[in-house]
């Protein structure tokens, strides 16, 4: 598994599960580093998925600037180190929330279980009658509280969110999210690619008090990619994500036990070769171009 490593004129601040951050000498600015790692159930994986961070760094800086219209980004024009061209951005400094901003268009993952159970998801009632992969009438905020590095975030209500960062923020992030999604959503159908749900993280400006759209968005790790033309209501639905890997370790194939607290076992070649191809043809479908080195994706 990949460290953080050493770049001249930054110093490394923190690591999350993918991402490694740096700060400027001055202190101005930070750098997001996106590695090849992979997590899966609150667990850093110990295989790495070859060109993950690269696919992951183009696409959400590919939606970023063409989102920039609803809200602002972290994203400055600024050189990053050759070390990780490609894999890395400049970004501003802001003060972050702790939510987990979760849209749903359709149901399915944990949003199905709750719905089976009371007809609701994160407090929201649902028509009657909807089963795996329905798409909802209209998307769906359900927020979730963001948890320590190994433990598992907790979807909570509106107003819990509320309760925790106040209610006009809590109804700006809701209502920011779901521009975010329906418009990403409608540009990805165009390319043949259904947002099935996603999540975003925002952060305010300390300058400027703005709300900014930061971490990253729309990428596989954040979002369930579906291929539209495989969509069926009612059926699992084959998707451009990590969705592969998490099926591997629940099989009787991996030995592996979630519930065992046992760090879960290394990825065959063959589950690291069709992860990789996934994520980029997610990012080929999406862009219309394949993830190269020091390369963005056009607009």
């Amino acid at each position: 598994m990949s460290e953080a490593v050493e770049l001249d004129g930054w110093t490394h601040v923190n690591s999350g599960k993918v991402r490694d951050l740096y700060q400027s000498e001055d202190g101005r600015v930070l750098l997001m580093v996106t590695s090849d790692r992979i997590s899966a159930y609150d667990y850093i994986l110990p295989t790495e998925i070859p060109g993950k961070g690269l696919v992951l760094t183009g696409l959400s800086t590919w939606w970023m600037n063409k989102l920039d219209s609803i809200v602002g980004n972290h994203l400055l024009d600024e050189p990053v180190p050759a070390q990780v061209a490609g894999r890395a951005v400049v970004c501003k400094k802001l003060t972050m929330y702790p939510i987990e901003c979760v849209v749903r268009g359709y149901l399915t993952g944990s949003g199905l279980a709750e719905y089976k159970q009371s007809g609701t998801v994160c407090e929201i009632r649902l028509p009657e009658g909807l089963t795996e992969a329905s798409k909802l009438p209209e998307p769906i905020f359900t927020p979730a509280a963001k948890a320590e590095l190994g433990e598992h975030d907790e979807n909570i209500s509106f107003e819990r969110a509320a309760d925790m960062v106040g209610r006009d923020v809590a109804a700006a992030l809701r209502d920011t999210s779901i521009k975010l999604y329906s418009e990403a959503a409608r540009i990805a159908r165009e390319r043949g690619v259904i947002i099935a749900d996603t999540k975003f993280e925002f952060g305010v400006d300390p300058d400027s008090g703005e709300l900014v759209l930061a971490d990253e968005a729309l990428t596989p790790d954040s979002s369930r990619f579906w291929p539209a033309d495989q969509w069926v209501e009612g059926q699992v639905t084959p998707s451009f994500d990590k969705q592969y890997v998490r099926d591997w370790l629940t099989s009787a194939e991996s030995g592996w036990d979630r519930a065992s607290g046992e760090q879960p076992p290394r990825l065959p070649d063959r589950i690291v070769e069709a992860t990789r191809q996934r994520y980029v043809d997610a990012y080929t479908l999406l862009t219309g171009q394949a993830p190269e080195p020091g390369n963005q994706p056009r607009q």
